[in-house]
């Protein structure tokens, strides 16, 4: 009754050019490690990623600027 598994074959998911080159890891610790500095994946995601909090709060774009 047992089926033939898939093969695990690590496969790269399709990233945003600007992102080209990124990969994620986690260690043996459980520590993040990643080839791209966490302060430009955050920069990425600022201005690709609506941030959901922020929207309901009724806060203006001029009030944002100050």
């Amino acid at each position: 009754m047992g089926g033939k598994r898939k093969s695990l074959e690590k496969k790269k998911p399709d990233v945003s050019k600007e992102l080209e080159g990124l990969d994620i890891a986690i260690n043996s610790l459980g520590e993040i490690q990643s080839t791209y500095d966490v302060d430009k994946i955050n920069e990425f995601l600022d201005i690709h990623v609506e941030d959901k909090k922020l929207k309901n709060k009724g806060f203006s774009e001029e009030e944002d600027n100050l």
